[in-house]
């Protein structure tokens, strides 16, 4: 048995088993963050200005890709309007964004299908472009031919950097690929497919313009051979919504993301498939994509101002990119802080080149995505603030186990059948809120739970190691601790199942507890709380059932104290589950009568108490402290998703506590 006494600060920075040996570098570049606020701030500033960035990738990314698709039909029939042509893009993305919540996982199938076809159409056109055009355009694959092109063209090669950047555009949203694909799959298919066929198309198609130089404009839909011209349309269509998809997917998994570390208002995060891990749907962010979406489409209309701003967004991406992963080669993957130095400036400095071809472009459309970012980052920034100075009186106020303790086991209040669970954001001690609430309801539960959500600083943490049981007090106050770990990219818990499986949990550590005495209370440790990992146990759980009628399945004797029937997908949600405790003579009297005073309190109902806080800035504080607390970050609070939404808290056995925070 695995014990523990996490402070908030260990949890928040929790590491998987056998983390990276520090090394001198590492450690320093820490420190240096942890000592200067300033530097913290500029650090949070650069990453979400990279989020955001990436977030206004998903306005544009859709607006441009069917924009460029439907404007093909214009080279068949040039009399057609730009009005029919915003039309039908309207009408695309409006039916992109109709399907996000029906899932990718029913039409998944055919997007492999769709991507090898294109790259198979354009590459194979452009091997029939050079062929048949000018089969000398191979040699500008030769770098010399850049210092040429460069040399000739000095300040106006440059300019054109802002365009040719949206040749490889697309590539900023790889990382999208790395939660559902291994690295060295990525790699094979980009090296030995995606490359090869984008080099073949663009040679083709300068060799096309080489001969045909009045064709600039729609240079690709006029370069396609006239006999499978309507094929290529069609799927060049299909590949611009499979391309758009896979960055709106990516836009809802990073926003999940931000959110689970409070840097993004809560929003409901809808799983869209049972077998596929990472399948969102967040419907709120869908919405707000369609309508950015159609506004530029229909504000911009012009392709190359949309282009402009796509090419700003996907470079800024790139180099923040960069820049943070000049962090990671020291930090996480322990190398030497001059490798990761060496990486930034050869990197960095190609992309900066870029990306002040891109600025030159802001007055032409480039303006779009900063002041996108910027609306996003102030969104952020607010959330995050707001937040902190939440949890920080939190921290401040919670009220002292001593002082709770003193009181008895009855708490000083009047314990009624049933389980309350508390949800607090603290990870030790007795949040505020419960305080006064029994300062103004001198009643509680017989069972007192309190219940603290982590979402820890890594992708995932290990289903054993969800779970952290601890006691508060001797065994006759029942009172108890669980904070559950989750990492930003975990599937948070269902809170049906979540019931039952704390009551197993709560269950297993008291079993746990009685055989290992290795939990002991005295005066000294009475302030904190000792925690236990409560994973999966040694031996399976009883076998169970869930129907109308209350079946017994039997089954050999296991050491587990208590039976549930587990709830079968197919039939209603609110099933009862009955628990019973087996007869087993390895059960003491004391564990035995507090495992049957658990399961009856179960049988009484749950209750769950969340605190409906409200900030307010103190007087003392400053206008813009006023503003952000007071204005700001009250309007996203009333209008995003309430905690008990997001934990998906049944309202009929809810509890919310009022109470007003002045930080």
């Amino acid at each position: 048995m695995h014990n523990h006494q996490p402070s908030d600060e260990q949890l928040s920075t929790y590491k998987l088993e056998s983390p990276p040996r520090d090394t001198f570098q590492s450690s320093a570049i820490k420190s240096f963050f942890e000592k200067h606020r300033r530097a913290r701030l500029f650090l949070l500033m650069v990453v979400l200005l990279g989020t955001c960035m990436v977030i206004g990738d998903g306005v544009l990314t859709p607006t441009i890709s069917v924009l460029s698709a439907v404007s093909g039909i214009k080279v068949k029939f040039s009399c057609l309007h730009e009005n029919h042509i915003v039309t039908i893009s309207c009408v695309i993305i409006v039916g992109l964004f109709a399907l996000q919540h029906y899932g990718t996982h029913r039409v998944g199938f055919l997007f492999a299908p769709i991507v090898i076809a294109w790259l198979v159409c354009i590459g194979g056109i452009g091997i029939y472009n050079i062929i048949h055009w000018n089969p000398s355009v191979i040699r500008a694959v030769s770098p010399y031919y850049v210092y040429i092109f460069f040399k000739k063209t000095q300040v106006d090669g440059w300019a054109s950097l802002g365009g040719i950047v949206l040749c490889i555009t697309g590539a900023e949203a790889m990382f999208a690929d790395l939660g559902h694909f291994s690295q060295l799959s990525i790699k094979i298919a980009f090296t030995g497919v995606v490359y090869p066929s984008l080099i073949l198309a663009y040679m083709g198609e300068a060799a096309f313009l080489s001969k045909n130089k009045n064709a600039i404009e729609s240079s690709f839909y006029k370069a396609i051979p006239e006999p499978i011209f309507w094929p290529v349309f069609i799927v060049a269509t299909m590949a611009t919504v499979v391309a758009s998809q896979a960055v709106i997917s990516a836009t809802f998994s990073i926003i999940n993301q931000c959110s689970a570390l409070s840097c993004f208002p809560r929003v409901k995060v809808i799983h869209t498939s049972n077998k596929i891990h990472g399948q969102i749907y967040i419907p709120e962010v869908n919405w707000i994509l369609m309508c950015l979406c159609l506004a530029v489409t229909i504000g911009f209309r012009d392709i190359s101002m949309i282009g402009h701003a796509y090419g700003l967004a996907v470079i800024t991406v790139m180099f923040v990119t960069t820049c943070l992963m000049s962090l990671v080669i020291v930090t996480i993957w322990q190398k030497s802080i001059f490798v990761a130095l060496i990486f930034l400036v050869f990197f960095g400095s190609i992309e900066l080149v870029y990306v002040s071809a891109s600025l030159i472009k802001v007055p032409r459309g480039g303006w779009l995505p900063l002041v996108l970012s910027l609306i996003f980052m102030v969104i952020m920034f607010v959330w995050h603030y707001g937040t902190t100075k939440k949890y920080e009186f939190d921290l401040e106020n919670k009220v002292s186990m001593e002082r709770i303790l003193n009181l008895g086991p009855s708490l000083g209040i009047a314990r009624v059948p049933g389980i309350g669970l508390v949800y607090t954001d603290v990870a030790t001690g007795v949040p505020a809120v419960f305080g006064h609430f029994v300062t103004n309801l001198p009643a509680f539960h017989q069972v007192l739970v309190f219940v603290c959500i982590k979402s820890v600083e890594v992708p995932r943490v290990p289903v054993e190691e969800h779970y952290l049981i601890g006691r508060i007090g001797p065994k006759e106050y029942r009172m108890f601790r669980c904070i559950l770990r989750y990492g930003y990219k975990d599937v948070h818990y269902d809170n049906y199942n979540f019931e039952n499986q704390l009551i197993l949990k709560i269950a297993e550590f008291i079993r746990r507890e009685n055989e290992d005495h290795e939990v002991a209370y005295d005066n000294e440790t009475l302030n904190d709380t000792r925690m236990t990992v409560v994973g999966t146990p040694a031996e399976s759980l009883a076998t169970m059932v869930a129907s109308d009628k209350v079946e017994e399945v039997h089954s050999p004797l296991v050491r587990s104290p208590v039976r549930i029937s587990p709830v079968d997908d197919s039939l209603p949600r609110k099933k009862k589950v009955r628990f019973q405790l087996p007869m087993s003579p390895e059960l003491s009297p004391d564990v035995k009568d507090e495992l049957e005073d658990l399961l009856q309190a179960k049988e009484a109902g749950v209750a769950h108490v969340l605190g409906h806080t409200y900030l307010k800035a103190k007087e003392s504080s400053s206008i813009l402290k006023k503003f952000i607390i007071n204005i700001a970050y009250t309007f996203l609070r009333r209008n995003c998703r309430g905690p008990s939404v997001t934990l998906g808290i049944p309202h009929t056995s809810l509890l919310e506590v009022g109470m007003i925070y002045y930080v």
